[in-house]
């Protein structure tokens, strides 16, 4: 498997990041990592190898990136809103630095990138493609949270006006401007939950978007797996190969 690390000083972000890239060709993946996670968890974890069969066969490329979860949403000792700039920062090391590369490193300089990731990894997966359909073509979501202004977070309903705009539930009941909705209506959503061990709240909040994909008649791959099915690795790796086989087959 061709394996190349790449890292940088990020301007947007002040201070060093890295990315690893999985594959020499393929559909591209920005990969989001677990919360406060790293850009080789998902090596670590035994996901590249479980899809090594789509990485080595030129089917798809993993790029996967840095997280700065606590800097920003797991940053408990600073506000919500100044956990929300830093998430800004990161947003735009995303979509000005990383998809650059991505363009330029897979030669494909107006091509649109997958997103991905599991539980946290999930929320950036998801709410990166919302925020920005131009860049990214699609998501494959695995058991995440897609409201911010829950305990986990320590952000109240008060503090939402804050974090608003990265909240998908929050923002997406009165999200109905065309340019969106045209953009999500030509890509490929995937979201998917266990409804075994640790995934109670993500079920909830899988089961809200699929009610608002609905109500939007946005088409969106909503699904719920089976009560053996837990938050965890094992899973995630059946999963994704389960949905690579539909995108990249």
């Amino acid at each position: 498997m061709h394996i190349e690390e790449h890292r940088w000083y990020s301007p947007n972000l002040d201070r060093d990041m890295a990315l690893r890239i999985y594959g020499h060709w393929g559909r591209p993946f920005i990969v989001f990592p677990c919360s406060r996670g790293r850009y080789f968890d998902y090596e670590g974890m035994g996901m590249i190898d479980a899809l090594s069969r789509f990485i080595n066969a030129g089917r798809i490329k993993m790029f996967c990136i840095d997280s700065i979860d606590s800097e920003s949403w797991y940053h408990f000792r600073v506000p919500p809103a100044l956990r929300n700039a830093r998430h800004e920062d990161y947003d735009r090391y995303v979509c000005r630095e990383v998809v650059p590369f991505i363009r330029d490193h897979c030669r494909l300089p107006h091509d649109r990138i997958m997103t991905n990731g599991c539980s946290m990894g999930a929320y950036h997966a998801l709410n990166f493609f919302l925020r920005h359909p131009d860049l990214f073509e699609g998501t494959i979501a695995l058991s995440g949270l897609y409201r911010l202004d829950r305990p986990e977070f320590g952000i109240s309903s008060e503090d939402l006006p804050d974090v608003f705009f990265n909240s998908p539930l929050s923002y997406l009941p009165a999200l109905n401007d065309r340019w969106y909705l045209e953009h999500y209506d030509c890509s490929d959503i995937i979201v998917c939950v266990g409804q075994g061990a640790w995934e109670e709240e993500s079920i909830e909040d899988t089961r809200c978007l699929d009610a608002l994909f609905r109500e939007k008649s946005i088409p969106a791959w909503v699904d719920f797996w089976g009560n053996d099915v837990n938050h965890d690795w094992p899973w995630w790796y059946r999963q994704m190969n389960y949905f690579l086989e539909h995108v990249c087959g």
